[in-house]
């Protein structure tokens, strides 16, 4: 199949029941194009929260969003649906080097876009098992439940400028995403935000400069670009973020070859080759850090539909919008409280992941590594344990990982040694 090669599902207007529609397969292009749509509004609250609380041009992540998506099936030759939006997790480590300027904010996300192409290489080569040796469950866990929760200050400080917009916000997240049904749940964080929005206008809690700031920006226009900066304590505290993207990618491959019943276990290393070089160019240019995206999972399960084909069609809208300078200028009118509300759930939600990693990996807390490790690097994260290392200040993300990852294997392998024997004598 050429890489425009679909072939037409059926007569290409209806999925029969029990059927889906395959990777290299499509609808209708009028069908194909409305489902892209779809795929566009599912990610557009999560992909456009991101450069605004990180500061972020909104217009030049969107491109990349796109462009990084088109990568994405290139390089796994249409065969894995999916499409790369701005991962939550980059969040923390953009704030806490927001003091650098941006510059260095995208040099982390470029230098961090590096290492994941290179892990894709060495995943290629060798095999998934050599990420299970080097990042076992109670490790990865750990760094993402901490990363989530180290900006735990920022969200609440957030609130507490604004608790009545930021109160109106939490609830409608909350509301529609336990309550709603289908795409409603699937946007229940957009659905939020806009109904915080609009609550904080009506209320006078909106910026009285936002409507002229909306009117002032043009129709079209280019993106804002910026070089990247390499400044050392940026890099430390982003790369982290490496452990969320590999799981995300891994997980998101296994959740496609359930879905398609198909064995997608040979592209993981092609997804995070795709990933890591999408979030390098991302980083070289001013845009965040992407990953693959579990709200475009939701309308597939939905429709049925995993044709590349429509994510194409979803990477082509963004690119347009991109070029729509208003459109970014509308983003950036969001009230600090509708972002306090949706950062409680946001920041929340990462640090629960990590918890669900324990848990689907049966992670046992009963052994005394995992658990003393494991209470360690959430300190270290939670309390934002921040120490200087010569000129380079370290912070609490960066402490937590990388002592997680040093200190993991030192004790289990004192455990087994030491430990073990110990307990044999009795």
């Amino acid at each position: 199949m050429s890489i425009f090669g679909w072939t037409v599902h059926g007569d290409g207007k209806k999925i029969l029941p029990g059927a889906v529609v395959a990777p290299e397969e499509r609808l209708s292009w009028p069908r194909t194009i409305g489902i892209g749509m779809q795929h566009v509004i599912a990610m557009f609250g999560a992909t456009l929260l991101v450069p605004t609380l990180t500061g972020f041009p909104v217009n030049t992540t969107l491109l990349f969003s796109g462009l990084g998506t088109i990568l994405f099936l290139v390089i796994t030759r249409n065969k894995l649906p999916s499409y790369l939006g701005s991962s939550f997790a980059f969040i923390a480590p953009l704030t806490a080097s927001q003091a650098h300027g941006i510059g260095a904010q995208i040099g982390g996300v470029f230098v961090t876009g590096l290492v994941l192409l290179l892990v894709g290489v060495i995943v290629k080569m060798a095999g998934k098992r050599v990420i299970d040796a080097v990042l076992p469950p109670a490790v990865t866990g750990s760094i993402v439940a901490l990363i989530g929760l180290n900006l735990a200050p920022a969200a609440t400080g957030n609130v507490q400028a604004q608790p009545l917009v930021a109160g109106v916000t939490l609830v409608s997240i909350l509301l529609a995403t336990v309550a709603g049904r289908g795409m409603v749940s699937r946007l229940g964080i957009l659905i939020g935000v806009v109904i915080g929005w609009v609550f904080a206008a009506l209320t006078g809690n909106l910026d009285p400069s936002a409507a002229q700031t909306i009117e002032e920006a043009a129709w079209i226009g280019f993106p804002t670009f910026h070089r990247p900066e390499f400044h050392a304590s940026a890099i430390l505290v982003t790369l982290p973020v490496l452990i969320v993207l590999i799981a995300e990618n891994i997980g998101h491959v296994k959740a496609v070859s359930e879905m398609t019943r198909r064995d997608l276990d040979g592209l993981t290393g092609d997804a995070l080759i795709a990933d890591g070089l999408a979030t390098t160019l991302a980083g070289g240019f001013g845009g965040s850090g992407t990953t693959t995206y579990a709200e475009n999972i939701g309308v597939m399960a939905a429709t049925k539909v995993y044709s590349t084909a429509a994510y194409w069609v979803a990477a082509a809208t963004a690119i347009v919008l991109a070029f729509i300078p208003k459109f970014g200028a509308l983003i950036f009118t969001i009230p600090t409280g509708v972002l306090g509300g949706a950062t409680m759930v946001l920041y929340g939600l990462i640090g629960m992941l990590g918890i669900r990693i324990w848990q689907d990996n049966k992670v046992n807390f009963n052994n005394p590594v995992n658990l003393t490790a494991a209470a360690v690097a959430l300190i270290a994260g939670i309390g934002n344990l921040s120490l200087q290392v010569g000129s380079i200040t370290l912070e609490g993300i960066a402490w937590g990982s990388i002592g997680i990852i040093i200190g993991y294997p030192i004790l289990k392998r004192l455990y087994i040694t030491i430990g073990e024997g110990q307990q044999a004598k009795f």
